[in-house]
């Protein structure tokens, strides 16, 4: 019986630097309290909401709450990569980053 050889991980798309900085955040977010993550949501979500127009324009993003905020962000942001639409990631991470509380 032939067994199905194992998937090959996906390849890394994302630049170093955002790589770097998309662990920086999801760090920094995760020691938020509550009220400062949810007073600092509406800069994240719309970072995550442009990233995601620039690779499926006119679809909504689901707002899933505060908390996996960090991982629609990565998500958007590897697609934006795949996409070639992403020159400027680096920095609009670590401007994000940079105002969080």
């Amino acid at each position: 019986m032939a067994h199905a050889a194992p998937a090959s991980p996906s390849p890394d798309l994302l630049p170093a630097t955002a790589r770097a900085e998309l662990e920086r955040l999801r760090r920094r977010w995760s020691q938020l309290p509550l009220a400062r993550a949810e007073e600092a949501a509406p800069a994240v979500r719309a970072l995550v909401e442009d990233l995601a127009a620039r690779t499926a324009p006119g679809t909504p993003v689901p707002d899933l709450g505060s908390a996996v905020l960090p991982d629609q962000l990565a998500v958007v942001a590897w697609d934006a990569c795949a996409a070639g639409r992403a020159d400027d990631l680096p920095e609009a991470l670590a401007t994000l980053r940079r105002t969080l509380p």
